[in-house]
């Protein structure tokens, strides 16, 4: 079954989805149409499979890089740490990208990845609120839709990029966000020992 996963993942990669076929995957996995269909009775369950699969190591990896922040960490470090954990992951799994933001993702992943984000951005808000203790929650809110926005959007720049080139633009977006939370998080008082 990992062979047939690891293989769809590449087909999704390098077709998409709505292109991959189960003749595909099963030709990738080296293995005939009709062992493939032992396991799995169409190209959609594979892809459930391997999302579901995919989606518990992605809520563990997002799990540690929201996890709460030392009130003494730099909030360039905080915004660093957070991203290397996030690209670090989708970077691993580039089908993750192809499944969940691909305009042809299968229905149940789609819910799947819709309520992965409403826990990503309430996981956000958690880590902006002791930050910005004066903001009103919808502030806070925003705020945390609009990192999300932004890593999605740098992500895809991200993910299409290799070697030094993929680590310029990761760095040009753990800028953007630092740049576009330093304002609003101001100066945070020390934090006594």
């Amino acid at each position: 079954m990992a062979q047939l996963l690891e293989a769809a993942a590449s087909v999704f990669c390098s077709t998409g989805y709505t292109a991959a076929s189960t003749n595909a995957i099963a030709r990738e996995a080296g293995v005939s149409p009709g062992t493939l269909y032992q396991f799995f009775p169409n190209k959609e369950a594979i892809a459930i499979e391997l999302s579901e699969r995919l989606m518990l190591e992605m809520r563990e990896t997002y799990g540690e890089a929201l996890a709460p922040v030392d009130p003494a960490t730099p909030l360039e470090a905080a915004v660093a740490t957070a991203v290397d954990r996030f690209i670090d992951f989708n970077c691993r799994h580039p089908v993750v990208y192809t499944l969940m933001h691909g305009p042809d993702a299968p229905g149940r992943i789609a819910e799947q990845h819709d309520a992965l984000q409403t826990a990503l951005v309430a996981r956000i808000e958690a880590l902006l609120t002791p930050l910005l203790p004066c903001a009103p929650a919808a502030d806070i809110t925003r705020t945390a839709h609009v990192c999300m926005a932004m890593y999605k959007a740098g992500l895809e720049l991200v993910i299409g990029r290799e070697g030094e080139e993929r680590e310029a633009y990761i760095q040009e977006l753990k800028n953007v966000l630092f740049r576009y939370l330093e304002p609003l998080v101001g100066e945070r008082p020390p934090v006594d020992p």
